[in-house]
């Protein structure tokens, strides 16, 4: 399988002028105590931290396909006392196989948009789930790339790999069956789609 389509890994600078308060939007999202969450493209866990802080003692799993990047993980969760996150050098797209338990949560974020194949993505998300788990997608809004600037450059994904919240939707939903989708505004540049099993 060919690895997802990436624009790079930001700095932490960068997300934190994107992303002031990771912690606050994945509360925002319903990420909750005790819950078991993987996050996909998880990078040097910018996400997966905050996530393991409000999860525990639940199970944050970090998926990637970049080593050097989920040692970083393990450094800096070392360094903040942070013993509930695992990270995983694996492919995604084989989720189920990877994964030592249904999660409740799977998290996705600024990387839909990359995934060759989303629709086999989105069954395998599914299929990673717990009964009433949720597939939590957050990706940047189909604007020109002209238009999201961070710290005055344009910044995220090409303008032609920008996905619609209607059309995440429905590549989603017309791949697994979820009962429930619920959107939510990310200012200034993304949306998140919450989809519930």
């Amino acid at each position: 399988m060919e690895r997802f389509q990436n624009t790079g890994q930001p700095d932490w600078d960068w997300w934190g002028r994107l992303w002031p308060t990771p912690g606050e939007t994945l509360r925002r999202l319903g990420v909750e105590s005790g819950e078991s969450l993987a996050e996909v493209g998880s990078g040097n866990g910018y996400f997966a931290l905050p996530a393991a802080r409000i999860t525990g003692p639940g199970t944050v799993y970090a998926i990637d396909l970049d080593e050097s990047l989920l040692a970083e993980l393990e450094t800096l969760a070392d360094r903040q006392g942070i013993d509930n996150v695992e990270p995983r050098c694996c492919d995604a797209r084989a989720l189920t196989n990877d994964l030592p338990e249904a999660v409740d949560t799977v998290l996705l974020a600024n990387t839909f948009h990359g995934i060759a194949d989303p629709e086999s993505f989105a069954a395998e998300a599914f299929k990673a789930l717990a009964s009433e788990g949720r597939f939590l997608v957050v990706n940047w809004h189909d604007r020109s790339r002209a238009e999201t600037t961070v710290l005055g450059e344009p910044r995220g994904p090409p303008t032609e790999l920008r996905i619609s919240p209607s059309e995440t939707r429905a590549i989603v939903e017309n791949t697994a069956p979820f009962s429930t989708v619920r959107r939510i505004e990310l200012p200034p540049y993304h949306y998140a789609l919450c989809f519930e099993r």
